[in-house]
């Protein structure tokens, strides 16, 4: 048996728009608008953010608020690290996508001898580094700075030697300096992808399931082989973000794209993940609850987070 844990991680300094931090309360307002006692019945813990630093310069153009963001994924690590040690199932329940980069960090230091498989559900493949980023927004990175990526052959910024330094000290947030391989890692729904972020998922040959494919071979078969592609992994780890689904449906995120999944294919492909031994994790970013009215962003996503517990024994 299973017992469920809330990590939460109201943290949005990663992001280019604010409001991600005030995702976590409006799932617990959509949790009583469906007068639901999830909240109360499921142990819960808050990380502390360090969301005064939007007040403050962001420092580096091509890596914002570094030293902060390493603060929150340092103790998101250790609270996903502790939690699981404790033999209790994490569910991390985010801001921006950019301590993504701690949970990963925090499973590596609870099971240093597995092999962890990701599963990125996600517009986006979040595999920028500081010498590729467009923006200097660390939602971007949380990929590459877990498989140790510089991504130096297709570089369009020049970081200085501070950046660099506070970059590879990231990377290696928890001892080990990649906490994933590339051959361990699938994409889900991903379709919003700069050219520096596509030469090395070609170059890796990384396994991809479209929302084409999703919509042409049904939740079912997607969950299936996404499984059995990290079969050869001891452990699993789920990473939803919100802006996989449909722009129709996810306006109420920073990122939003056309041509995503339903929420319906969203909570039955988590759903169905999670039903996996080997799956130890999961997580859900990006509400922005200020982009869109009546918390419908939240309400949405409140119905997927049920559907995952469900699927849990706790």
């Amino acid at each position: 048996m299973v017992k469920i844990k809330f990590i939460e991680v109201k943290s949005e300094i990663g992001a280019g728009t604010r409001g991600a931090s005030l995702g976590v309360d409006a799932l617990k307002i959509a949790a009583l608008v469906y007068d639901s006692a999830l909240f109360n019945k499921i142990e819960s813990t808050e990380v502390k953010n360090e969301n005064q630093s939007l007040f403050d310069q962001a420092g580096s153009p091509y890596a914002k608020r570094i030293k902060d963001i390493y603060t929150v994924c340092e103790r998101v690590a250790k609270e996903v690290s502790d939690t699981l040690k404790k033999k209790k199932f994490p569910i991390v329940l985010a801001g921006d996508h950019s301590t993504a980069f701690g949970t990963m960090a925090g499973i590596r230091m609870a099971r240093p001898k597995h092999r962890l498989g990701v599963i990125w559900i996600d517009a986006h493949a979040d595999i920028h580094s500081p010498y590729t980023t467009p923006t200097g927004n660390m939602h971007g990175m949380p990929i590459a700075a877990a498989l140790g990526e510089d991504n130096y052959s297709n570089r369009l910024n020049k970081p200085d030697k501070a950046t660099i330094e506070w970059w590879n000290k990231f990377k290696n947030l928890g001892g080990t300096s990649a906490k994933i391989d590339y051959r361990d890692l699938v994409y889900i729904a991903l379709r919003d992808v700069e050219p520096e972020e596509t030469y090395l998922l070609k170059k890796h040959k990384v396994k991809t399931f479209s929302t084409a494919e999703v919509k042409r071979n049904g939740v079912e078969k997607i969950a299936r082989d996404a499984l059995a592609y990290l079969n050869h992994c001891n452990s699993i780890y789920i990473s939803f973000d919100v802006d996989s689904m449909d722009s129709s449906i996810s306006k109420g995120t920073g990122t939003p794209v056309r041509n995503g999944i339903t929420e319906k294919e969203a909570g039955s492909l988590c759903g169905r993940l999670v039903q996996n031994e080997k799956v130890i994790c999961f997580e859900i970013a990006e509400i922005n609850p200020t982009l869109y009215k009546e918390n419908l962003m939240a309400e949405n996503t409140y119905e997927i987070l049920q559907r995952v517990v469900s699927q849990i024994y706790f």
